[in-house]
C-alpha cells in the first residue's frame, strides 16, 4: 500500500489560497500579521481546519460568530480568538463593520519557540490544545496586545537585516504577553517539564504518522517511553486522550480529502489506510455525524 502524508495546508498555501498571491515578494511563509475584515475573515472558511499554523485574532469591532470544534462562539471588540491546528472551525456570520487584527505562525516555528513551554505550563490551558479559544480581554491588554501586532506588522513590512530574528522574538513576546494577561506565571507550574517534553514530543510525532500509527505503543516507543506513561501525560496536558489526537487528525484529513479532491470514498478509504470503505464509513459517520458521501453531498 502506496504511503501517503498528511495534507494539512501550510500557512503559505493558505495565504495563496484566500489572497492569490504572497503578501510580499521574499516572504518564507513563517509568519505574517495584518489587520482583517469581514470579507477577509469570511475567505478563510477556505481553509480553517486543514492550516498548519496557529492564528491570534484580536476584534477590534464589530462581532463575528463561528463554530469551534463543536462549539458556536460570538466574539466581541476585546476578544482574543486562538486557533490551533487540525480543529474544525467555521465563520458562521459577520458584521459588516467587523475589524480585527490577526498574527499567523506556522506550527513548527511555534513550537520551537521557547515561550510555548511557558504557555504550556498553564493549568487547562495548553496553546497545543486551547479548550478555551476565545479570551475576553481588559482593555489595557487588549491595547497592548494589539500594539504588538502593529509592530509585528511594521517589521514584516521593513528592510530590516535581522527581520526574522526580530519577528521571532516578537512573536515570543506576544506568546509570553498572552500568558501573563491570563494571571498566571511560570513559576506556578501544573505541569513538569518531563510532562511538557513528552507532550511536545508527541504533537510532532503524530501530526506526520497519524495515517500510518495509529496505535499508542508506536508513539511510546518513538519517545522512548512506556504507553501507560504517554497516555498518562497527554491526558493530564492536553484532556484528551492518544486516540482522541490520532482520531481529531484522521477526521480533519478525511474532510479535507472530501472537500479538496475528487477521490472516491473508496480511495479517501484507502489512502488514510482504513480497511475497507464500511470500516472509513462508520469512523466517520461516528464522528461527524454523517456519512463521508452525504458530508461530501452537503459541503
Amino acid at each position: 500500500m502506496i504511503t501517503f502524508a498528511p495534507a494539512m495546508y501550510s500557512l503559505k498555501e493558505a495565504w495563496i489560497i484566500m489572497h492569490g498571491q504572497n503578501p510580499y515578494e521574499d516572504w518564507d511563509g513563517k509568519m505574517y500579521c495584518g489587520t482583517t475584515d469581514a470579507a477577509v475573515t469570511l475567505r478563510a472558511n477556505r481553509t480553517q481546519g486543514f492550516m498548519a499554523a496557529y492564528t491570534f485574532t484580536l476584534v477590534l469591532g464589530g462581532w463575528l460568530r463561528i463554530l469551534y470544534n463543536g462549539r458556536e462562539l460570538t466574539l466581541a471588540p476585546g476578544d482574543l480568538y486562538i486557533y490551533s491546528p487540525g480543529l474544525f472551525v467555521s465563520i458562521v456570520e459577520v458584521s459588516p463593520d467587523y475589524r480585527g487584527i490577526c498574527l499567523l505562525a506556522d506550527m513548527h516555528t511555534t513550537i520551537e519557540i521557547p515561550a510555548v513551554r511557558d504557555l504550556i505550563r498553564i493549568a487547562n490551558a495548553p496553546l497545543l490544545q486551547m479548550r478555551q479559544p476565545v479570551q475576553r480581554l481588559a482593555e489595557a491588554d487588549a491595547q497592548k496586545l494589539e500594539d504588538l501586532m502593529h509592530e509585528i506588522i511594521e517589521y514584516i513590512g521593513s528592510n530590516h537585516i535581522y527581520k526574522k530574528e526580530i519577528l521571532k522574538m516578537l512573536y515570543a513576546v506576544f506568546l509570553l504577553n498572552v500568558q501573563d494577561i491570563q494571571n498566571k506565571k511560570p513559576a506556578e507550574r501544573t505541569i513538569s517539564q518531563r510532562a511538557e517534553d513528552v507532550f511536545i514530543g508527541f504533537i510532532r510525532i503524530v501530526t506526520e504518522q497519524f495515517i500510518e500509527h495509529r496505535n499508542i505503543e508506536y508513539y511510546a516507543s518513538q519517545l522512548n517511553i512506556s504507553p501507560v506513561y504517554l497516555s498518562r501525560i497527554v491526558r493530564q496536558v492536553s484532556g484528551s486522550t492518544v486516540v482522541d489526537y490520532i482520531n481529531q487528525m484522521l477526521l480533519m484529513e478525511a474532510v479535507y480529502l472530501l472537500r479538496t479532491t475528487q477521490l472516491s470514498v473508496a480511495q479517501v478509504a484507502d489512502r488514510l489506510q482504513f480497511a475497507d470503505a464500511a470500516s472509513f464509513s462508520k469512523f466517520f459517520s461516528r464522528l461527524k455525524g454523517v456519512p463521508p458521501k452525504a458530508f461530501r453531498e452537503g459541503a
